[in-house]
């Protein structure tokens, strides 16, 4: 077995949703088709408001006659009040195992027993839910993690958007197979898919690397004083960040130099975007 790294993630908690009617119950909720998330296969998606912005978004995997989902435990608790309240008479429960579930990933090297490929792109290894007391090979910060998910342009929320802020497209999720647009109707769905056939999205994650260290997250992206977006998380000089690529591109066509709290920054567009820059370069409106 070729050996990798290993990271469990602290910030993340564990929600089981399970009973006869889980699959069909969080298929008419959320973003991610759950037919096809089986045994071998998890899915990615999110809960979004009923005007389309993201209010968390999760690893689902199968368990038995349930799901457990891997979500950020800064989302949970209004995940779980939000479930609760859309189960009405659905046979259903849903419990928080946080306390005696942990999430791993591994990357970097072949997949140990258990744990199944990241459904949002190859290049971030694998991923499971363990008891907390199961032990992990190599293990590694999580740090290490973040570093790796942050070289390949993948956005979480709380760490590069707020929840509550973002439509699943400003965030890639469309990109990173986190939308089904071909399930049903769920929460938000035809913000979402109005977004999608008009092409109206124009806020959308890059990667950025600056000329140095990068500021806090949170710090305005600017081109020659005018706000083009927000950075995210970061490794060293490497990062993440929320623009407007209309106006990002109208900044680069002028020459303008983009920076983000004084720091120059040269932009990337992931290598997984179906998406590109704006043909012409001109403001095109608000998303």
């Amino acid at each position: 077995m070729r050996k990798g790294y290993s990271a469990v993630l602290a910030d993340r908690g564990v929600v089981r949703i399970g009973g006869a009617e889980a699959r069909g119950f969080l298929q008419n909720i959320v973003t991610t088709d759950m037919e096809r998330v089986a045994e071998d296969r998890a899915g990615f998606g999110a809960l979004l408001s009923p005007q389309g912005k993201i209010l968390a978004d999760f690893l689902v995997f199968a368990d038995g006659d349930g799901f457990l989902i891997d979500l950020p435990r800064a989302a949970l608790a209004d995940f779980v009040k939000r479930m609760t309240l859309y189960r009405l008479r659905a046979k259903v429960e849903i419990a928080d195992l946080s306390a005696e579930r942990k999430v791993a990933v591994f990357w970097g090297g072949d997949a140990p027993a258990g744990a199944v490929s990241d459904p949002r792109l190859a290049g971030l290894g694998h991923r499971a839910i363990l008891a907390k007391d199961a032990p992990t090979e190599n293990e590694t910060q999580a740090e290490a993690w973040h570093a790796h998910r942050i070289a390949l342009g993948v956005p979480e929320g709380g760490r590069d958007f707020a929840f509550g802020e973002a439509f699943p497209h400003d965030v890639d999720m469309d990109d990173l197979a986190g939308v089904d647009f071909r399930k049903g109707c769920y929460v938000g769905q035809e913000i979402v898919s109005r977004m999608q056939h008009r092409g109206t999205a124009r806020r959308r994650a890059v990667i950025v690397t600056g000329a140095g260290d990068l500021p806090e997250t949170g710090t305005a992206v600017e081109g020659d004083g005018k706000a083009l977006g927000a950075l995210g998380s970061h490794a060293g000089q490497t990062g993440i960040a929320l623009l407007r690529l209309d106006r990002t591109r109208l900044a680069l066509d002028a020459g303008a130099s983009i920076t983000a709290g004084g720091v120059p920054l040269s932009i990337t567009l992931p290598s997984f975007a179906h998406f590109g820059w704006p043909a012409s370069g001109e403001d095109e409106g608000a998303a």
